[in-house]
């Protein structure tokens, strides 16, 4: 299965839905489209959304965490949302939610980065 990518540019953050499989062949790919979007914006925050994400492995572990470091060397802050019960797992095993929040859809997520904004 492939993986299609869906970057909004918000006010406040950059909304990044990704749907299908996060694996290590689409992982160079996701992590391109997220560096090329952070790039092209003034907004220091990101938003994952993952409600249509199917499969997730450790490359799209690494995705996030190379992700994360880039956006707090800008003062901002990434946070996930809409998680299946796999991908909370494992988040939840690889003990990413110490560094990075999740909410249950993407208006708390853009709530939380607007209080903080």
């Amino acid at each position: 299965m492939s993986l299609h990518i869906e970057i909004e540019h918000h006010r406040t953050a950059i909304i990044v839905r990704l749907k299908g499989e996060l694996d290590h062949h689409t992982a160079e790919t996701v992590k391109l489209r997220m560096e090329e979007a952070l790039n092209k914006s003034n907004v220091n925050h990101m938003i994952l959304s993952f409600k249509e994400l199917s499969f997730m492995d450790s490359s799209g572990l690494g995705v996030i965490l190379g992700r994360y470091k880039q956006i707090k060397a800008r003062d901002g802050r990434l946070v996930v949302c809409d998680l299946n019960p796999a991908v909370h797992r494992l988040l939840e095993m690889s003990g990413l939610f110490k560094i990075v929040s999740t909410y249950d859809n993407e208006k708390q997520a853009l709530g939380s980065l607007e209080a903080v904004s």
